[in-house]
């Protein structure tokens, strides 16, 4: 890699990427910034392998084409003099121009509507048309096209493409100042932030305009730009640094992606000089409301705000004797005549818990918090939930919130920066997890799924009968990542995490997605034929290293679902008892005689009872509880039978050793490719790898050590435990 821009890799949009497009004699009809941005797009591909590229003006027919107008980015078009070359490609917006009908032969009793995002696809062979009701869906269409390749040009029959989410989020919890905890990105892997940079804005936005692209490229249309954890330099984003925000909302602007803010829930108070943020006082929704109109001149599509009250030492409507619905409602009431939204997030908890106390359950909190307020919350209020009712945990069930609360609109949130699975690392492609969350029925098989309630299209019931009725949610909440991204040269620190991003983004558009398809994609993209040694070896070295690498994180790594046993802070690397004895109400109870939490009605804390059936009759049954979340929901000896007719202490004897083989042979099969690939990706990955070696060896031998040494009971095949 060279100095300058050519420094970032270009993850899944190298310029091969655009290879069939490019070759294309294309006609663009329509206007509008996104559409402009297409008609860039297609154009430096045009001007790299030699198709060419003629914007239909408004008032013209799409038969005839009138040469590209100046813009950014090399390009190759037809001079108005020159002849114009037949089009094989139309992208237009339907109701732009009549279509030349070849394009209405191929489209005919195809006149069904496709939203702000969504577009038709269609192909003849020689020709293929790409349509759409909104310069958003063009957008979405053109990388569609992209992601297809030579394929994107075969003989095809209609396709309708739209988002089953209408809201796709990325939340980036980067400090605009470095933290002296939490650094400059809390919980972040990937370097600093794109965004900011020692208390500044970055001035050169280059990066955030490539972010913007890649978003694009995989869905993503909604992103956080600050920390939900607002410290002080952070909440005068919203005052006094509002152009800061309003220069990144400029430069994403151009790839649909509207800009978001975490707030202070006192801001009133830290930011206006009030005495109070209490919510229900005339002075605090007068504030508010100002800082609204403030935000709205400056950034007319600006999305809302992200809020984490009451949790964690963040301040909260509690102070004031009110309600999360009394906090949210007040600032959804300030952005609701701009179109804006206020994500507030359900992560709430008692993080002062007594270790001594087995009544209190942390996975209890958000549904006992939330659920009363249920019908409370005005219509552009997203409660933000975490996808399992701890943290982020390799193995955990699914929140009962997301089917416990009918009447608000939920978002559905998954962590892409790799906390708790390896910190980037670790290979852990986190795709499967992710589609296993979406697919996840609360009611039973035949029921709606996660990914429903996100849309807002679940058919909603009584989480506690599991009786029928009630009335769905006007609209979803989405899916909201916590991002992985950050300025380091492969935006994610670890190469092969970017395959997480991508996934995020793709399952976020259609949760149905294979996410080994989706992988394939990734693959396809990031590493083109053309650009690598042996294109089959690497295709089927990646499957082989990142498929299953979720499963093999979990086998060396915290057994059953427990959960935790990292090392406090920072979360990285075992320490198996590390919060065994704190205040975070993250515990495993193992003792001589066996291990897990009781979280049954009939003898625990009752958690079970907070899901649907079957689920809640599942969970608490000993015997039919899935093994993979045993520990979870049980306390058992360790003599304990799973369905795999080993024994829990067995279980976790043998899962630990065989999840460090599986590392070794990831690594085997990683230096295949020596060569074959960008050497400075290949360095990165093997680096990587050493280190995951060594870190699961680290796992296996203290979680053996303490369970051999808690239980007594020796490993059947006499492998050697420290």
């Amino acid at each position: 890699m060279s100095d300058g821009a050519s420094t970032v890799h270009p993850a899944w949009l190298p310029a091969e990427a655009f290879g069939a497009l490019g070759r294309r004699h294309t006609l663009v009809h329509g206007t509008g910034l996104l559409v402009d941005t297409v008609v860039d797009e297609v154009a430096g591909a045009c001007g790299r392998y030699g198709g060419t590229v003629r914007r239909v003006p408004a008032d013209v027919p799409a038969t005839a084409p009138s040469p590209v107008g100046p813009a950014g980015g090399p390009r190759r078009h037809v001079p108005a003099t020159a002849p114009s070359p037949p089009g094989d490609l139309l992208l237009a917006l339907r109701d732009a121009a009549a279509l030349p009908a070849w394009a209405r032969r191929l489209t005919a009793g195809a006149d069904g509507p496709l939203g702000d995002e969504g577009f038709l696809l269609a192909g003849s062979g020689d020709r293929t048309l790409l349509l759409a009701d909104a310069p958003a869906g063009l957008l979405y269409g053109l990388f569609h096209l992209v992601r297809l390749g030579r394929a994107a040009f075969d003989a095809r029959p209609v396709e309708c493409h739209r988002p089953a989410l209408a809201r796709r989020m990325l939340d980036h919890w980067d400090n605009v100042d470095v933290h002296p905890v939490t650094g400059q990105v809390e919980r972040g892997y990937a370097g600093g932030s794109i965004f900011w940079r020692d208390g500044a804005a970055r001035g050169d936005l280059a990066r955030v305009r490539e972010y913007g692209r890649l978003l694009a490229a995989c869905g993503v249309n909604a992103v956080a730009v600050n920390n939900v954890n607002v410290h002080a330099s952070g909440a005068r984003l919203l005052t006094e640094r509002l152009g800061d925000v309003a220069a990144i909302a400029d430069t994403l602007r151009p790839y649909g992606v509207r800009v978001h803010l975490s707030v202070t829930f006192a801001a009133p108070v830290v930011l206006g000089g009030l005495p109070n943020a209490d919510p229900l006082d005339a002075a605090v929704r007068a504030w508010w409301a100002a800082a609204a109109r403030r935000v709205y001149d400056r950034i007319p599509d600006f999305g809302g705000y992200v809020v984490k009250a009451d949790s964690e030492g963040q301040p909260g409507p509690f102070t004031y004797g009110r309600d999360h619905a009394d906090g949210a409602n007040l600032l959804a009431a300030t952005l609701a005549p701009f179109g804006g939204v206020v994500h507030w997030r359900a992560f709430v908890y008692d993080h002062r818990q007594d270790w001594r106390d087995r009544s209190t359950d942390r996975a209890r909190a958000a549904f006992d918090h939330f659920t009363p307020l249920d019908g409370r919350f005005r219509d552009n209020v997203i409660l933000q939930v975490k996808h399992g009712p701890m943290d982020f945990q390799v193995r955990e069930p699914v929140s009962p919130v997301l089917a416990a609360m009918p009447a608000t609109r939920l978002a559905v949130e998954v962590q892409v920066t790799q906390e708790y699975t390896g910190q980037q690392r670790h290979v852990c492609y986190l795709g499967p997890w992710w589609s296993e969350i979406l697919g996840f029925a609360p009611w039973g098989p035949q029921g709606p799924t996660v990914a429903d309630v996100a849309a807002g299209t679940a058919s909603t019931r009584d989480p506690r009968s599991g009786a029928g009725g009630g009335r769905s949610a006007t609209a979803g909440g989405g899916l909201v990542g916590v991002s992985n991204v950050g300025d380091d040269p492969f935006w994610t620190g670890h190469p092969l995490a970017q395959a997480n991003l991508y996934a995020f983004g793709r399952l976020a558009w259609d949760p149905g997605l294979d996410p080994v398809a989706v992988l394939d994609e990734w693959i396809r993209l990031t590493f083109p034929p053309a650009t690598t040694g042996d294109p089959g070896l690497v295709r089927r070295t990646l499957h082989a290293v990142l498929d299953g690498s979720w499963w093999t994180y979990e086998r060396y790594t915290a057994p059953l679902g427990v959960g935790f046993m990292v090392r406090p802070g920072h979360h990285y690397g075992p320490d198996v008892d590390g919060y065994e004895y704190t205040p975070w109400g993250t515990y495993h109870f193992a003792d001589r005689d066996g291990v897990g939490v009781d979280r049954t009605r009939a003898t625990g804390t009752g958690f079970t009872g907070q899901y649907p059936r079957p689920w809640s009759e599942r969970y608490e049954d000993l015997h039919g509880c899935p093994d993979e979340l045993l520990l979870f929901f049980h306390h058992v000896p360790y003599g304990h039978v799973l369905r795999s007719g080993r024994t829990v202490i067995q279980h976790i004897y043998d899962t630990h050793f065989a999840g460090v083989e599986q590392v070794e042979a990831m690594r085997g099969q990683w230096r295949r490719l020596a060569g074959l690939v960008d050497p400075a990706l290949y360095a990165r990955v093997s680096e990587r790898l050493d280190e995951q070696r060594r870190c699961a060896a680290e796992w296996r031998d203290q979680v053996n050590s303490y369970f051999l040494r808690k239980s007594g009971v020796p490993d059947e095949h006499g492998r050697r435990i420290w």
